[in-house]
């Protein structure tokens, strides 16, 4: 077990810089002193009070700050540009509530840190750089000379992550985020939220004897059909829910395509499109300010581009759409409970993902999310 620390003279010295900043006055005022944690590869993080200027790699992770912190953006002293680019709609909502954000160095369109990238992260003034499993790996490791030379530099980073394995990482990395940040009793309060709500999806799968066939159409529309889940993130949201994935047993990966003749041969019980703003390239439209009607319209309208009329699942009336974004941030637990209703609604009672986006809207959202998240056709 390593341990990154915030004293390295090269970190003195910065913060001397920052100390004469009138602009830091305020965030050192409200110093707490030290907190540390430790991240999803077992590395102890200890900063020498709680992280006020974070760079997020991947961008994406301001939507997990947004449920910890009352001022998400004041946080960010850079990120890479997933979120601008893949997730329009829910940026343009996050950029009218924080207009300040459209002023964030945005560090390339790759999520990962790469020897080019990592001069200007050390001169952003962070104090903290989040990285996801997956930039990680890409980087070259835990021990890379790239995230060797952030340590060398005495900037810690700590690795957490909701994607790779969302139902394994998420809580302990919410537990990590909510120290280094100062936010323990906010990150208590939502992690209990995020434990219970999939505690009465458990409740009422537990005992089945049958698990549906669900076809999952990832991004369902913006790519030729038809794209599918294979192992990983949603697979794992459809188990949870009692579902079997039937990309699951052909796709060794996380993603793959699956042939028109296999999804028809399949004849799954459900169907279920992914879908987002996507830059206006076609596809399910579902996302922050997306109203009911247009979604429905666009699900009908791949279902006929992509020839699938003929399923069972859609004729019966069992079609419907989930918003892609909430693979890799906690609002998973949404889509699982949608799922449950959609793969087993005679053991749904009681289970309602719109109640539970109000809530966490109500109790935890600096930003709430507001829109079409999920659709029926």
């Amino acid at each position: 077990m390593t341990e990154t620390k915030a004293g390295h003279p090269g970190r003195r010295a910065l913060l001397t810089a920052l100390l004469a900043s009138p602009l830091a006055m305020p965030a050192i005022a409200r110093a707490q002193g030290s907190v540390g944690a430790q991240d999803l590869l077992g590395r102890t993080v200890t900063l020498p009070r709680p992280a006020q200027r974070i760079i997020c790699m991947p961008g994406r992770q301001l939507a997990v700050l947004n449920l910890l912190h009352p001022d998400p953006a004041s946080l960010l002293a850079g990120w890479t540009g997933d979120m601008r680019t893949g997730a329009v709609a829910e940026y343009a909502a996050w950029r009218r509530r924080f207009p300040a954000l459209e002023g964030v160095p945005v560090l390339g369109a790759a999520t990962v840190p790469d020897p080019g990238t990592v001069e200007k992260i050390l001169s952003l003034g962070a104090d903290l750089v989040l990285l996801s499993r997956n930039a990680v790996q890409a980087s070259g490791g835990p021990d890379s000379a790239i995230l060797r030379s952030l340590s060398d530099a005495g900037l810690p980073f700590a690795v957490v992550d909701f994607f790779a394995s969302p139902l394994r990482d998420t809580i302990p990395s919410l537990t990590t985020l909510g120290r280094l940040l100062g936010r323990e009793e906010q990150a208590s309060a939502f992690t209990a939220f995020y434990a219970e709500t999939l505690e009465r999806v458990r409740a009422r799968t537990a005992g089945l004897n049958a698990t549906p066939r669900v076809m999952m159409h990832a991004h369902a529309g913006g790519t030729a059909c038809c794209n599918s889940p294979g192992q990983g993130t949603f697979n794992d949201f459809i188990r949870m829910a009692g579902g079997h994935n039937i990309g699951a047993d052909v796709l060794p990966g996380a993603i793959g395509p699956l042939t028109l003749e296999y999804v028809l041969d399949q004849d799954p019980k459900v169907y279920v499109a992914t879908g987002g703003s996507y830059n206006g390239r076609g596809g399910v439209l579902l996302g922050a300010g997306v109203q009911p009607g247009p979604a429905r319209a666009s699900l009908q309208e791949v279902l006929e581009g992509a020839h699938l009329q003929a399923l069972t699942a859609v004729r019966e009336g069992r079609a419907h759409a989930i918003w892609h974004g909430c693979n890799d941030n906690p609002t998973h637990m949404i889509a699982i409970e949608a799922l449950l209703r959609w793969i087993h609604p005679e053991r749904a009672e009681g289970i309602d993902p719109a109640r539970t986006l109000e809530s966490m809207n109500k109790r935890f959202a600096a930003v709430p999310m507001e829109g079409t998240y999920w659709v029926d056709l």
